[in-house]
């Protein structure tokens, strides 16, 4: 009999019954009293992963994993995760950010990804890979993607630029020590093809192991090339306010796949189950009523 163990997840246990949704954008409606009022009518972005403990301490904690989340009218978080922003997108463009951009960008920040970079980008059409496509774009880096035969165009629409087909051998493609830095949200059985292509003193990071979190690694591979494993899942401070800066200087572009009514989650989430999308679903909750803004004062 095998013994039960974690599932490798967050800290603590999701406090069930729960609200999901780690996406959020709107408007503060009210503050605590010890909170500036002049946030209230603000537009803002949350910041879904907060550094509780401050940023010396790695622990964290999610919206929508340890508290209630965004899938909901009215959403309360403390106010250092409320980011106010100045931006023309919608509030579904906004709403495609947070937890994606946020993912990708602290990948990108903690490997060090910059104009001499080349980035290996594995599950590249999905939420955190296709922002990752982005991101590294936007520093100036050369992209190499590897998605799925149907989506090849969509992620060279991003800016990647080459496109490996997920069944093919990025070893055979790209050759040994061919590229700076990896980004795998993937992992499985292709992880080691993903440490031959690093160059000697290569970076590879990972939030996340949607193909099989158990791997192969080659610790001859890993010491004889100096590879530096990069795990991401706390966010390190300057993330969240580079992409509020990227959005209102219009260096990224939203990647809204499609956006659905909060009452119709059944149906986005069935429809997110058949991985034909690129980007990000959104759901929209239903306009404040007359009397709802009298609450607040709006």
């Amino acid at each position: 009999m095998l013994a039960e163990t974690a599932d490798g997840g967050w800290n603590e246990a999701t406090p069930f019954p729960f609200i999901q949704g780690t996406d959020c954008c709107g408007r503060v409606v009210a503050v605590a009293s010890d909170v500036d009022s002049a946030l209230i009518g603000k537009r803002i972005l949350i910041r879904s992963c907060i550094r509780a403990n401050g940023w010396e301490s790695l622990e964290n904690i999610w919206m929508a994993s340890d508290f209630d989340g965004a899938f909901a009218q009215f959403v309360k978080v403390p106010a250092t995760e409320v980011f106010p922003i100045e931006s023309d997108w919608s509030d579904a463009e906004l709403g495609t950010i947070p937890c994606a951009y946020g993912t990708a960008e602290n990948m990108i920040h903690r490997a060090g990804v910059d104009a001499n970079s080349h980035v290996l980008i594995a599950g590249a059409s999905g939420g955190v890979g296709s922002a990752t496509v982005q991101l590294c774009k936007r520093r100036g880096a050369k992209v190499t993607a590897i998605v799925g035969k149907d989506k090849i165009e969509q992620v060279k629409a991003l800016g990647a630029d080459a496109v490996i087909e997920r069944n093919e051998s990025a070893l055979s493609i790209l050759g040994e020590k061919s590229v700076d830095v990896v980004i795998d949200n993937v992992a499985g059985d292709k992880f080691p093809e993903m440490t031959e292509v690093l160059k000697r003193g290569g970076r590879y990071a990972s939030s996340g192991a949607i193909a099989g979190p158990m791997v192969t690694l080659d610790m001859r591979t890993f010491y004889l090339k100096d590879i530096t494993l990069i795990g991401c899942t706390a966010w390190d401070e300057p993330v969240f306010p580079n992409l509020v800066g990227y959005i209102e200087r219009d260096e990224i572009s939203p990647l809204l796949a499609k956006s659905f009514a909060l009452a119709d989650i059944e149906l986005a989430q069935r429809e997110f189950t058949e991985k034909k999308h690129v980007g990000k679903f959104v759901l929209l909750p239903p306009a404040m009523t007359d009397e709802q803004k009298s609450n607040f004062n709006l």
